[in-house]
């Protein structure tokens, strides 16, 4: 017994000096180069790190593009309690004056609220650009994910990712979110991904990237707003706790990529997907005829959709950013329990 309280205790104080560590190098790095090169951790986040807590990171591009003030803020606020009320410490990830924070006030998320599109919607090739400049940035997935791994939160909540854009075998447009999978040992936690994408050639491009797939509690990768896409995935997971080992198996083994965990959207809010599909398909023409690509093109269907479904797609995406935020604070605790346990053997 003795022997494991000392394990314990050497394992805590390891995190606790990585911790420090991290404080160290960040500070001396505003010192010498300028305010705008500190990444910074919230209290409580650093601390929960620090104990080995369960910590859910969020990425805030759905707070300033996803949805309009101030029914954002609200959703912000409701996620993050529903992390907090199943045991997890949430975690919002954002660039604020040049500065990345990991972890938000309130104060800081209704600012980021309320400068809506305003904001920087920053994938990991705007980090550079958006600190240097001083600038506000809503982190989206590729970004979240490098924060996120950068001080050693290993899972993380969004909505849904981005994938292949149809026809993206002659266009080359393909989410960073995608090959960011590929490279952080992250475990996401989403919806799947929408409609409006390529599915197929999305799971052909997260193989090839190695990055392993994993649909809860189903045998088939869920579409956003619907529960199946037609596409079966080959792991399956149907508690926090077969996730937990899933992640704790992919970081010891050294495989260096994410891990994509897909919750299918609750089978009440799912019942006007086919409503929802028929409204995607029209804005997908509208698209064409207006010549909508890059990145102006998921922004403009999104909001086509939501007009066309007379609000129902974004009742559905609130809906489903709760449900992954519950199963996302839910493994989070099992993955910490588990590094407990085994510390403790």
């Amino acid at each position: 017994m003795a022997s494991s309280s000392s394990s314990s205790a050497v394992s805590r104080l390891n995190n606790l000096r990585r911790h420090l560590d991290l404080e160290h190098a960040s500070n001396e790095a505003a010192r010498v180069n300028g305010a705008i090169y500190k990444v910074k951790v919230a209290g409580e986040v650093s601390e929960a790190l620090s104990l080995g807590r369960a910590v859910v990171a969020l990425e805030s591009t759905i707070i300033s593009h996803g949805m309009p003030y101030p029914q954002n803020l609200e959703t912000a606020k409701q996620v993050e309690a529903i992390v907090r009320e199943n045991g997890a410490i949430p975690a919002t990830v954002a660039i604020l004056d040049g500065t990345p924070c990991v972890g938000l006030s309130v104060e800081e998320l209704e600012r980021l609220a309320t400068l809506g599109k305003k904001a920087q919607k920053t994938a990991r090739r705007d980090i550079a650009y958006v600190v240097a400049s001083g600038g506000n940035g809503a982190t989206t997935v590729s970004a979240t994910m490098f924060f996120a791994s950068k001080v050693g939160i290993p899972v993380f909540v969004t909505g849904g990712i981005g994938g292949v854009h149809r026809h993206g075998e002659s266009t080359m447009d393909i989410s960073s979110d995608l090959t960011e999978l590929g490279k952080t040992p992250v475990a996401v936690i989403c919806a799947g991904v929408k409609s409006i994408l390529d599915i197929p050639r999305t799971l052909e491009y997260l193989e090839t990237q190695g990055v392993c797939v994993a649909a809860y509690k189903t045998n088939e990768f869920p579409a956003f707003f619907t529960e199946s896409s037609g596409s079966k995935v080959s792991c399956r997971v149907d508690t926090p706790e077969d996730c937990a080992r899933l992640i704790e198996a992919n970081i010891k083994m050294k495989l260096g990529t994410g891990i994509l965990i897909a919750v299918p959207i609750p089978r009440e809010h799912s019942t006007s997907g086919h409503a929802i599909e028929s409204a995607i398909q029209k804005a997908l023409k509208e698209a064409r005829e207006n010549n909508i690509t890059g990145n102006a093109e998921t922004p403009f269907l999104l909001a086509r959709v939501n007009e066309l479904t007379g609000g129902a797609s974004l009742a559905s995406n609130i809906a489903l950013v709760k449900n992954n935020a519950l199963v996302g604070a839910k493994v989070a605790t099992s993955l910490a329990q588990l590094r407990e346990h085994n510390q403790s053997c």
